[in-house]
């Protein structure tokens, strides 16, 4: 179902499609698209900063069993934003990768000021 360069959508009986995207640069409109509202951007934000803080503290620290807990505070404060402010399912569900270089390149725009928060 995959093509070079293209984004494929696959139906199984009719119900929900998956779209599989090839690149990241392909999945990122989409990623943004789920990504208008204000609040879930904040949010968004907030979680990655939390997830950054907790990951250099934990390295510092050398508490390298409890590295997966910093992935926490980002996907709680994505998950609030998601289902209570967009109203939409995170991207995490179909599309894990895509969607983590989402976050970051989103949080890392914001503090350039290329996104609006």
């Amino acid at each position: 179902f995959k093509e070079k360069n293209k984004c494929t959508t696959m139906a199984k009986d009719n119900k929900k499609q998956l779209v599989v995207y090839d690149s990241f640069e392909k999945f990122y409109p989409f990623y943004l698209s789920e990504h208008r509202d204000t609040v879930n951007r904040r949010l968004h934000f907030l979680g990655t900063l939390l997830g950054h803080l907790c990951l250099f503290y934990l390295l510092f620290h050398k508490k390298w069993t409890s590295i997966p807990l910093a992935f926490l505070p980002g996907y709680a404060c994505a998950w609030v934003g998601h289902f209570i402010f967009e109203k939409n399912r995170p991207a995490t569900f179909k599309h894990p990768i895509y969607s983590l270089m989402g976050d970051f390149k989103m949080f890392y725009s914001i503090l350039l000021g290329k996104i609006k928060m």
